[in-house]
């Protein structure tokens, strides 16, 4: 797994490096200093992961992501955004413009490794664990369900899709939602991958947000 590196501050870049670097499997590929460059590094390694600073002087990370969540050479990359508060009030806007996750810059190393390695198969939302109360959190103060759906693709998900997309939406992984719905884990592994393609969302992050929207957790 390649991984890229953008925080304006030279110490962060260089305690992250060094933690990637030290994990069998990871390899960080570049560094930016801001958006600009975060964009132009992202176009030219094309990595499977980029931590990105959500504040940044100049060219931010919220701006950064929308540019490479729109990018279709870059539909391989997932974004994992950087904050120094639990809620910081860009989280959810950036969840919306295509984040996988995020990460409290101060978060254990074992858990900013899980992040990486969760982000990088679709899961970036679950790790930490504390990204499912502080959604959860945004969601509840951001959003007011709506009456009806307000997106095409809930129309087609199956009784027992829109059941896996709510607990989905509760933070539950895979294993979690084949103990809570008496399935096995490969099922539940197909119940998602089956919601995601219906939804056309590319990671759990999105099936989050969705689902808040449109009232479904």
């Amino acid at each position: 797994m390649t991984v890229l590196i953008t925080d304006d501050q030279a110490l962060v870049r260089m305690g992250l490096r060094a933690l990637v670097a030290a994990e069998p499997g990871l390899t960080v590929v570049g560094e930016a200093a801001d958006g600009d460059e975060a964009v132009a590094a992202a176009r030219a390694h094309r990595p499977d992961v980029v931590l990105m600073d959500i504040r940044m002087p100049g060219t931010d990370g919220l701006t950064a992501l929308r540019t490479i969540a729109a990018d279709p050479d870059l539909a391989g990359t997932h974004v994992v955004m950087l904050t120094t508060f639990e809620l910081d009030e860009y989280v959810f806007a950036a969840l919306e413009a295509g984040a996988s996750g995020f990460l409290v810059k101060d978060a254990d190393p074992d858990d900013i490794v899980r992040a990486i390695r969760a982000a990088a198969s679709g899961e970036g939302l679950l790790s930490p664990t504390v990204t499912r109360r502080v959604i959860s959190t945004f969601a509840g103060q951001r959003r007011t369900p709506t009456a009806s759906p307000r997106h095409p693709g809930l129309d087609d998900l199956t009784e027992r899709e829109r059941e896996v997309l709510e607990l989905v939406a509760e933070g539950l992984n895979n294993d979690e939602l084949a103990e809570r719905l008496f399935i096995s884990k490969a099922t539940a592994r197909t119940h998602v991958s089956h919601i995601l393609l219906k939804l056309g969302a590319r990671d759990r992050a999105q099936l989050v947000v969705i689902a808040h929207r449109n009232g479904l957790a």
